[in-house]
């Protein structure tokens, strides 16, 4: 099989060297999740409008949907259609909150560029262990990794995550973890939530300053759906390369299912398929606009 880090629309930009990138220019890659066509469609097609890296990042949740291999063989099928073309910025595609090591392997042997090990259920030693295991396996294959330390709440919305206690993260600690692992990327905890914030959002800029000064690679933010654009700014000149956005977008793809089946009942799948994609499409690129505010007219 031909893997997807070979073939010629990444444009040879590996997950380090695009979290790299976005550090200098002080912007956040987007990582949307993905879990059907509509989804692949809608991230390819804002990629394209908008001419910045994009994520395709399918969750270890959404495996039921699609496998790792399933979106690749998407991925090359819509970029090689006269329809669809290659988007004029480097893609990549990332496995997100995986929980078992063995799905870090389905997914850098299917060809993604990134892989996501979160074991931060578990206390620190724990952690460190099978992030450490994950980094050996994947860096072998050229592909990029990303841990958690600490954890997100379940918010409003949450679909990957029911429950969930908040513990932020611990600069010291996180020092130490990537020193002792190696990771890529690391996906920090600093008041966002998984969904949508039952409550005011705040972020503890304070704690995301301290872990910046101590470790020396791009850092994560999940929950990025409800974020207020000012604390988003604010995280990305902190360090913050990569923001995962998954509950807001699907939320205007249901969103726009629903008027169409209420006004339309008998409407055919195909078009409820399309109105969710365009849904999807506007929510990711006003994600992407907010993402890059060093660049923003």
């Amino acid at each position: 099989m031909t893997r997807f880090a070979e073939r010629p629309w990444t444009q040879g930009v590996s997950f380090t060297e695009m979290l790299a990138k976005a550090v200098a220019e002080r912007v956040a890659v987007a990582a949307f999740n993905v879990y059907d066509l509509a989804s692949v469609r809608a991230a390819l097609t804002v990629a394209q409008q908008t001419g910045q890296p994009i994520l395709l990042a399918l969750g270890e949740r959404y495996f039921k949907n699609l496998r790792p291999v399933g979106v690749v063989g998407l991925l090359n099928g819509l970029l090689e259609s006269p329809t669809m073309g290659a988007p004029l910025s480097p893609l990549g595609l990332h496995l997100d909150h995986a929980l078992a090591y063995e799905s870090c392997v389905e997914a850098v042997t299917a060809g993604f560029s990134s892989v996501m090990i979160d074991a931060s259920q578990f206390d620190f030693a724990e952690n460190v262990r099978q992030t450490r295991a994950v980094v050996e396996r994947a860096h072998a294959h050229g592909v990029g990794v990303e841990a958690e330390l600490g954890g997100l709440a379940a918010g409003m919305a949450s679909h990957e995550f029911v429950s969930g206690q908040e513990l932020l993260t611990d600069p010291d600690q996180a020092a130490e973890f990537v020193a002792q692992t190696g990771v890529d990327a690391l996906a920090v905890s600093v008041g966002t939530v998984h969904g949508l914030y039952k409550g005011e959002p705040h972020l503890d800029l304070e704690r995301l300053d301290a872990i910046q000064h101590r470790v020396s690679i791009p850092l994560v933010l999940h929950g990025g759906s409800g974020t207020p654009a000012d604390l988003l700014h604010a995280a990305i000149r902190r360090g913050v390369a990569k923001v995962n956005v998954n509950t807001e977008v699907s939320l205007a793809a249901v969103g726009a299912i629903a008027a169409t089946l209420r006004d339309h009942p008998q409407v055919h799948m195909a078009e409820l398929d399309q109105q969710a994609q365009a849904a999807m499409e506007s929510t990711m690129a006003r994600y992407v606009q907010l993402f890059h505010p060093a660049t923003a007219h």
